[in-house]
């Protein structure tokens, strides 16, 4: 389970975070790639754009469910 204490610096602010258990598989970039990015060194993805709809928001919650880091957390 993602740990809000951990996130990876990257994550703008807001309910959706990854954190540093992040093994970068992409899954949550394949899933919701209009909220998640790779950051620039490769190491971890982040959230650089919280949902603004519905649509992202199911993207987010389904790129959540299929992490198989549990890395990504919903704060929110």
């Amino acid at each position: 389970m993602a740990d809000v204490k951990n996130k990876v610096a990257e994550n703008v602010e807001g309910a959706y975070y990854v954190d540093d258990q992040c093994i970068t598989c992409q899954r949550c970039i394949d899933e919701a790639s209009n909220n998640f990015k790779m950051n620039e060194n490769g190491s971890s993805s982040f959230v650089y754009k919280q949902p603004e709809n519905d649509a992202e928001t199911k993207n987010c919650e389904e790129a959540m469910d299929s992490c198989p880091a549990e890395a990504i957390g919903n704060d929110g």
